[in-house]
């Protein structure tokens, strides 16, 4: 036990050291889990202003955890793009809030594409974006950007970069795992239901397996804001 110990926490290398691929997996966590929180707050927000019956209803993107992909993604591209050198803050508010909608439409598309479904739907919305973003959303992607750069990452950074280095590298070869299995299993069960909807029987094992383990109505408890398109 002594031996594993040491091996874990005597390293002096520092871990996930820089913009790396360690570092920005463990920001794409952060941002699946504050996305997927932000977003069951705002639900409950949305329904005490409206005195709406409160109840915590899931907004995860993966079947399982409470994690949402494009909030994860949004976090790294932020980073990658703002974070590998200095430039002005207007200039990052202005590439945030362009990336951040840009990647809130594309989500969309794709989404409806792929699957079939909508999460949602802005056409009613101010200076909306073809329904699948707004000219305000961006407006707060770009502030949302400089709370990334001058605040979130370096904070982020920090704490990352104090991890021993051994357990760092067992913990991100751990969870890069768990989370492409998870994506894995999420991406085909949601797939295989668009098959569903149009008819097709599965045609190999896998398309079997998840229509035994991944039906619909399990979907629907999962992602239950995505209307079919």
């Amino acid at each position: 036990m002594r031996k594993i110990i040491n091996y874990l926490f005597e390293s002096k290398k520092v871990f996930a050291q820089g913009i790396c691929k360690e570092k920005l997996f463990f920001i794409f966590l952060f941002g699946c889990v504050f996305g997927c929180v932000y977003e069951e707050l705002l639900n409950v927000g949305f329904a005490y202003i409206n005195n709406y019956p409160i109840e915590w209803v899931t907004r995860r993107g993966l079947i399982y955890g409470e994690l949402s992909p494009v909030y994860g993604i949004g976090a790294v591209t932020l980073v990658y793009i703002l974070c590998r050198r200095e430039r002005a803050w207007y200039k990052n508010y202005m590439l945030g809030a362009l990336a951040g909608g840009s990647i809130e439409y594309v989500t969309s598309f794709m989404q409806e594409k792929i699957f079939g479904t909508i999460s949602w739907d802005y056409s009613g919305y101010l200076l909306s974006v073809g329904g699948r973003t707004t000219v305000p959303f961006m407006l707060f992607w770009g502030l949302l950007a400089l709370l990334m750069v001058y605040i979130i990452y370096p904070l982020l950074s920090n704490i990352i970069e104090k991890i021993p280095y051994n357990l760092g590298m067992i913990l991100y070869k751990v969870l890069f795992v768990l989370v492409f299995i998870d994506i894995f299993i999420s991406f085909g069960a949601a797939v295989r239901q668009a098959f569903r909807r149009l008819g097709l029987k599965p045609f190999s094992p896998l398309g079997e397996f998840f229509d035994k383990y991944y039906f619909d109505e399990r979907l629907a408890r999962v992602y239950n804001n995505a209307i079919v398109k």
